[in-house]
């Protein structure tokens, strides 16, 4: 079963919290075929939606895959996904910021965080939270326009030893929300690999299975 195989994801109507299927393959293809971060390896999906960067990272033989998010009817729709594609995911409905998590606990982390639309710095809250429990890498989506900030926030402010812009990507986002005023609008979107600093003195999660709670 190939990547290309997410294609038949179903998603939350309106597509809400959900990622166009050809951009989990540019982040399949960056993070295993680059750097191999995804298989054998254990794999959270922050803000997880549809499922569609989860399922593609289960497809490249990740050892555990977790999908979070904190809307239910997301989480729904990603259990069907996951179960459809016969694939064994684990999902959490949390708010990322409220995550129990402590130390170094997955290998990586895939995310598509909110932009910072509507509230201000959201994207970094997730980064924030992602290089805190990542040990190997955090791959996540970013407006473009904000990359100046988003390095000097990873560099400065969060625990990142290293970030990098892979490609830049083109999202055509809809108009979801009543505070979007216009119908759609195209954004240039920034993916990144953050690098984690090593945590000192802690055991870093290598091919074991992530306690869920």
């Amino acid at each position: 079963m190939s990547v290309r195989s997410s294609s038949t994801i179903l998603k939350p109507k309106g597509g809400a919290g959900t990622v166009p299927n050809w951009t989990s393959y540019c982040f399949s293809l960056a993070a295993e075929n680059s750097f191999d971060d995804i298989s054998n390896k254990v794999v959270a999906d922050f803000g997880c939606g549809c499922g569609t960067l989860g399922a593609a990272a289960a497809l490249l033989g990740a050892e555990q895959v977790i999908g979070i998010d904190i809307d239910s009817q997301s989480l729904g729709i990603a259990s069907m996904n996951a179960e459809n594609l016969e694939l064994d995911i684990d999902f959490v409905q949390c708010d990322i910021s409220n995550l129990g998590w402590r130390g170094q606990i997955v290998d990586t982390v895939v995310m598509n965080p909110p932009f910072g639309t509507r509230k201000k710095g959201a994207d970094i809250d997730f980064l924030f939270v992602a290089l805190k429990v990542a040990s190997e890498a955090v791959y996540s989506l970013h407006k473009t326009s904000t990359r100046d900030h988003v390095k000097r926030a990873a560099l400065r402010d969060l625990n990142a030893s290293s970030a990098e812009v892979l490609c830049e990507l083109r999202f055509d986002v809809p108009q979801l929300y009543k505070f979007h005023k216009k119908k759609e609008v195209d954004i240039a979107v920034d993916l990144w690999r953050f690098v984690p600093k090593r945590s000192r003195g802690e055991n870093i999660n290598v091919g074991v299975r992530c306690p869920l709670d």
